[in-house]
């Protein structure tokens, strides 16, 4: 590779990186403050998603960058196994917010009932978070694809499964506030928990598939 195409592949590497952090920021801020407002535990669970998914953006953003570096003396094959590591490195994280999760779940599933403000900006926080996902997956999956960025695709990989945990907590939040309207809320505020739970669920599915195509390509 020239090194004018290297340097155009490096570039449009880094934005895309770069930006998927900054709508990270922006969707843990917005979650947390949301969460805690509404005592919403499948919020807070998304806003602890959301904080991996941070810290997955910035290995991912210095993975990219690292691995786009041309060979040198102690690198003579170059620099692109980094990716695969700043891909494993996601596992971790990701399955370190599951520990969390069903741990609050539990407790409130069957130890503590904790009341749950299903309000407007409850679905507004999930909505935009939908269509943020939505976006800078598809942003990281044509970058990833141009150019076998398998840390770009770990991320964009992990950006479309956010839409469908999204999905699960506005599910969830929906049945708290029927059982608001209905006036029998007892009935469905666990549900809330549920959805926590199945988030947890999916953030395991997509550390394991993670881990095996790391792992697979150090081996």
């Amino acid at each position: 590779m020239s090194e004018s195409k290297r340097k155009i592949q490096a570039r449009e590497k880094g934005i895309v990186a770069a930006s998927s952090v900054g709508a990270a920021i922006f969707l843990t801020l917005f979650k947390i403050i949301i969460g805690v407002t509404t005592g919403s535990l499948g919020i807070l669970a998304e806003a602890a998603h959301s904080s991996l998914d941070l810290a997955a953006a910035i290995i991912t953003f210095f993975a990219v960058r690292i691995s786009d570096k041309p060979a040198d003396d102690t690198h003579p094959y170059g620099h692109g196994k980094v990716e695969s590591v700043g891909a494993l490195a996601e596992t971790a994280l990701l399955l370190l917010t599951c520990v969390w999760i069903v741990s609050e779940a539990i407790n409130r599933l069957f130890f503590e009932n904790k009341s749950v403000d299903p309000n407007a900006w409850a679905f507004v926080v999930m909505l935009v978070s939908i269509a943020i996902d939505i976006s800078r997956s598809r942003a990281l999956d044509r970058v990833a694809r141009k150019y076998h960025s398998q840390a770009l695709e770990a991320d964009a990989l992990h950006f479309s499964t956010d839409i469908w945990s999204s999905i699960v907590v506005i599910i969830g939040l929906g049945l708290v506030k029927i059982g608001d309207v209905i006036g029998a809320p007892a009935a469905f505020v666990r549900a809330d928990a549920v959805a926590a739970l199945l988030v947890a669920l999916i953030v395991i599915v997509v550390s394991v598939r993670l881990g095996a195509r790391s792992i697979d390509a150090l081996l």
